[in-house]
């Protein structure tokens, strides 16, 4: 099994920079991202194809909450401690509820920065944003200092609240081969190596959900308008 070397990993991080760097869409950073990827550690690209495919034929995510349904209420602690709970922040607009794999994952970074790009629109439309991933709180305070996100960075440890909404996953031997560079065990206070799949919700002021983007492959994320026409949907009360 190949691993990551130390020219490759400069590699991924010069492929990621440009790619945080460019203009357009957020789907097209991704995409260029996922391209320098396969190029550079073709290992982990193939076993990410493995996994997705898995996932897929096992409905991964599928079972998530649906449009039309109540978004199961949560109270997680964010960067600095504090606890946030979901009805608190219904009562005050719509709520968009991202699902991170972790402050490491370039995917994520890449989401999170279109995101922070869109929040003057989002709050012009009466929303909110949090994001929640399964790092403990000093990990959790670093993505959200790394990135300049201006809203909450959630922990959900041991994701209890992803297993609750049929998210969490574990990643498999060969995955955990491929990324035993990380250390996951640190940065979630465990050795489980399960992630939740990165999930898209818009919470609308009764609870319910009123759109979301659940998909097991990683690499691809929400569309920044799609997610713009959810929160104002929600915000008119549709």
């Amino acid at each position: 099994m190949t691993s990551l070397s130390p020219a490759n990993a400069e590699q991924l991080r010069l492929a990621f920079q440009r790619c945080n760097d460019m203009e357009g869409p957020l789907s097209e950073r991704l995409e260029t991202y996922a391209a320098a990827g396969r190029e550079i550690f073709p290992a982990y690209s193939e076993a990410v194809d493995r996994l997705v495919a898995r996932l897929h034929e096992n409905g991964g995510g599928e079972n998530a909450p649906k449009p039309g349904e109540a978004m199961p209420p949560f109270i997680l602690p964010d960067e600095t401690g504090r606890l946030v709970n979901m009805e608190s922040l219904v009562a005050q607009g719509p709520v968009v509820v991202m699902f991170y794999r972790g402050h490491w994952c370039p995917y994520c970074r890449l989401n999170v920065r279109a995101v922070i790009q869109a929040q003057d629109q989002i709050k012009a439309l009466g929303g909110q944003t949090v994001a929640i991933m399964p790092e403990t709180q000093k990990y959790a305070e670093r993505f959200k200092f790394d990135s300049g996100a201006p809203f909450p960075v959630l922990t959900d440890l041991d994701n209890g609240y992803a297993l609750s909404l049929n998210l969490a996953i574990w990643l498999g031997s060969e995955i955990q081969q491929l990324l035993s560079y990380l250390d996951l065990s640190e940065f979630h206070g465990n050795d489980g190596w399960v992630l939740p799949i990165p999930a898209t919700f818009v919470i609308g002021r009764d609870g319910v959900v009123k759109a979301r983007f659940v998909d097991p492959d990683f690499r691809k994320r929400m569309a920044i308008d799609d997610l713009l026409a959810a929160v104002r949907s929600a915000s008119e009360g549709r």
